[in-house]
């Protein structure tokens, strides 16, 4: 176990994250609030989906998802389809102007964090997305369980069963183009 001056020293540097959060946001399109672009990364890396799981895996409530999805809608970025499981509810789904933004979007944040860490090694920049993955799932963030889940599932169909890996399975940590608010 980590000493208690490490713990807080953690907590100091992740209290000044915010200053990575805000370059995020100041590279994203006005039209295009931190929100709004976290609807979009999530039903791309996780597919379509009920806004419900979406609120989910957004960690907020119903109506804060419900005024991202409805900001992505009336700009055609995704789109609402009934459920074909259930009419009262509905389907969102990214449209092609959706991957075209989230593309725009990935450009822009590969290109800052080149140019911010452009003294990183890639051993280090996988380091940090490998700890961080892993201090987001100790913390039972949804999205990378969700995540593992699902790269199992795929593994198993392909390869068969894997072994366990020491008991305290962490998602392989995929990178997450857009900051969540």
């Amino acid at each position: 176990m980590a000493a208690q001056s490490q713990y807080a020293e953690l907590s100091r540097q992740l209290s000044a994250v915010g200053v990575v959060k805000r370059g995020l946001a100041r590279i994203l399109p006005a039209e295009c609030p931190g929100g709004s672009a976290a609807v979009l990364s999530l039903l791309e890396q996780h597919g379509e989906m009920r806004m419900s799981r979406l609120a989910e895996l957004l960690a907020v409530d119903m109506s804060v998802t419900s005024r991202h999805v409805a900001h992505t809608a009336d700009r055609g970025w995704i789109e609402r389809l009934p459920d074909p499981s259930d009419k009262r509810s509905r389907i969102l789904r990214l449209t092609p102007a959706g991957r075209d933004l989230l593309g725009e979007l990935a450009r822009r944040t590969t290109d800052m964090f080149a140019t911010r860490l452009a003294d990183w090694t890639d051993e280090e920049v996988g380091q940090l997305n490998s700890l961080l993955g892993r201090l987001r799932t100790d913390f039972g963030d949804c999205r990378d369980r969700h995540y593992e889940n699902q790269s199992r599932q795929e593994e198993q169909e392909t390869h068969g069963p894997r072994p366990p890996h020491g008991g305290r399975g962490h998602a392989d940590v995929s990178y997450t183009r857009t900051p969540t608010r």
